[in-house]
């Protein structure tokens, strides 16, 4: 199963970090995404027929109406999902209260366009996360963010799992790696998701969100000239880091599963979609190339492109003890939520 978990910023400005794009460009962006994605990589299809999907974890303190408007429609039109990202307690620690409001009104306005998903079909909207600048529940020393009791509020919110992880080199990383989990410190603590009880058959998760983390290990790299240099592989895909078959190894040498179901395993991937300079990790050549090499040979049967959700999914019915083809359960008990309002 493979995910990519987009951290979808329109309104980035690479060369001035903190700074905002205007409107006009960020719609500019989004709809030369929206026309060019599906061009360029609806040929490469997995085992069930879907194409790489992103999902779009979109910064809740940057919300503009008209932008989630268009990257709904183009989610619709089976080219992702959406989900919630945020910023925040970047000049000064942000506070409980303020945290809970914006992503209750954030969720409501995903909720609107048709976005998230509620549990069995029923209740309240659910949403998967991320934590900008990698700080989810204050791991980072009190920077970029200032909450201990964040993961109690997302619980409270209706988050049903974090893909923040990893976050190496940041200093928010934590020690358990290459897992997925239930937290196991209580939620009102800071980084209660430092330590967990692993996911396995038979056992299914009561405490969320889920921690579903992305691979985490080392590689080597090798300079024109003199001796490979160690490196980290934290599954990012980015200008710098581009997908290869040998990452691919490196990705599936992590064996995060659902303990007791070995032979589903979960590659959780993460990039920043609206960065210029990772256009050829998104779509480019080097992507295409990739993906033609994943799904040459037979791999195809092998591969199923998800969205965050459908993992999450997947990993719930391994934990309900069902087997066979993990695809069947992209939709096992997160159900995608209808637009509240005619399109």
């Amino acid at each position: 199963m493979v995910t990519v978990a987009d951290h979808f910023e329109p309104a980035i400005v690479p060369e001035k970090p903190g700074s905002f794009a205007r409107l006009d460009v960020q719609e500019e962006r989004l709809k030369r995404w929206c026309r060019t994605y599906p061009q360029t990589m609806e040929r490469w299809r997995d085992a069930d027929g879907f194409p790489l999907r992103h999902t779009y974890f979109y910064p809740a303190e940057q919300h503009e109406a008209r932008l989630i408007a268009r990257l709904a429609e183009h989610c619709h039109g089976g080219w992702g999902e959406l989900e919630i990202h945020l910023h925040h307690g970047l000049r000064a620690p942000d506070t409980a209260a303020n945290t809970e409001g914006t992503l209750a009104a954030f969720r409501d306005a995903l909720e609107k366009e048709g976005c998230l998903s509620r549990w069995n079909g029923e209740g309240p909207a659910r949403y998967a996360f991320v934590h900008g600048n990698w700080a989810l529940a204050n791991s980072a020393g009190g920077r970029y963010c200032g909450v201990d009791g964040e993961m109690e509020i997302l619980a409270r919110t209706g988050c049903y799992a974090d893909l923040t992880l990893p976050s190496a080199p940041s200093p928010a990383q934590v020690a358990k790696i290459n897992a997925l989990y239930e937290c196991a410190l209580p939620l009102s603590h800071r980084a209660p998701h430092r330590k967990g009880h692993d996911l396995r058959v038979g056992a299914p998760p009561e405490t969320f969100p889920l921690i579903i983390q992305g691979p985490l290990g080392v590689t080597f790299r090798h300079p024109r000239r003199g001796w490979p240099v160690p490196g980290i592989e934290n599954g990012e895909l980015s200008g710098a880091n581009l997908p290869t078959l040998h990452r691919l190894r490196l990705w599936r040498h992590a064996a995060i599963t659902v303990k007791g179901r070995p032979e589903w395993l979960f590659v959780k991937l993460h990039c920043h979609g609206m960065d210029p300079r990772d256009e050829a990790a998104m779509f480019g050549t080097s992507m295409q190339g990739f993906l033609a090499e994943l799904l040459d040979n037979g791999r195809a049967g092998e591969v199923h492109f998800v969205t965050a959700r459908e993992m999450v999914n997947i990993a719930l019915a391994a934990c309900d003890g069902r087997d066979g083809d993990p695809g069947a359960f992209r939709d096992y008990r997160l159900k995608l939520v209808t637009p509240s309002r005619p399109r």
